[in-house]
């Protein structure tokens, strides 16, 4: 069946009133977006726990998804009348072509290599190299997919760090996809640590997809490994918060890495680890920054 969007350019203090006022009044879904996406004035917004909001964009475009037979006018008329704004606002409308979107998700994700050893490769592609390291992930509840830099970048110190036989603890694990690469390339035992319930259980699922014996917990059980190579892909307010944690489970002569940061966030972290490890930078990519440490 085919849908309706509506589509309205607004300012940011009205963005939101008026998408909560479309889904009230029957909207299947509405999305908020950057206007200036795609120009020099684009901004990108990025949260961070710890912080302040991230804040808005000065002009949002909301997008309403509708059956197509809805009256978009009287629709827009009462849901500004609702948001409380001064006017109903100018509006345009896309048909949106009913199609199998499980098959168009599908379609985003191919497989990625990541070295040159080491493919990601989903359930639904055949692997393009059958002599390579693969590990089978497809998307899911669980951050890590292989796509983002800095899981890629991840997996690059990884596969330079692991030489056999390593303990490796991945903090933040999400998907599970760094504990099993770690596993993938030799390391001898892998923990998986997650705030996140539905995290360790999908990063269970996908490690028992992989044939990989690796643990995985959430943050209240008690962290017993004294780790060789730890890996933490997170963001940067709970990265600092963690520092002692990560050193104490980091053995002396044992490294780290550092991920989620964005560049200008890179000296502030890497000073919070400097008490127990020399730092530097191990890579970055599309402003994203990875750190590595040497335990002293």
């Amino acid at each position: 069946m085919p849908w309706v969007s509506l589509i309205v350019e607004t300012s940011a203090a009205e963005a939101e009133r008026l998408s909560d006022a479309l889904l009230e009044l029957g909207a299947v879904s509405v999305s908020v977006t950057d206007a200036d996406a795609g120009t020099p004035a684009e901004k990108p917004l990025f949260g961070e726990p710890g912080e302040p909001a991230a804040g808005s964009w000065d002009r949002s475009v909301v997008s309403a998804l509708c059956k197509l037979d809805v009256n978009c006018d009287g629709l827009l008329a009462a849901a500004a009348e609702r948001a409380g704004l001064a006017r109903t606002p100018v509006f345009r409308t896309t048909r949106v072509e009913d199609e199998d979107w499980v098959q168009v998700t599908q379609a985003q994700f191919a497989p990625i290599q990541v070295t040159e050893r080491l493919w990601i490769v989903p359930s639904w592609c055949e692997p393009p190299d059958a002599d390579a390291v693969t590990i089978a992930l497809d998307p899911g509840l669980a951050f890590g997919t292989g796509s983002h830099p800095t899981t890629r970048l991840c997996i690059e110190w990884l596969a330079r760090r692991v030489a056999g036989g390593e303990r490796v603890l991945d903090y933040g694990c999400g998907s599970g996809i760094l504990a099993i690469a770690a596993m993938k390339l030799g390391a001898g035992a892998a923990l998986g640590v997650d705030i996140d319930p539905e995290a360790v259980t999908a990063a269970r699922a996908n490690a028992a997809r992989n044939d990989v014996v690796a643990r995985f917990q959430d943050t209240f059980a008690p962290l017993d490994m004294n780790a060789d190579l730890v890996v933490a892909n997170i963001l940067a307010n709970p990265l600092k918060v963690l520092a002692p944690l990560l050193a104490a489970r980091t053995r002396r002569g044992g490294s780290i890495a550092l991920a989620g940061l964005l560049a200008p966030q890179a000296d502030d972290v890497s000073e919070a680890y400097t008490p127990w490890f020399d730092m530097s930078v191990f890579g970055s990519r599309e402003d994203w920054v990875v750190l590595e440490g040497a335990r002293r």
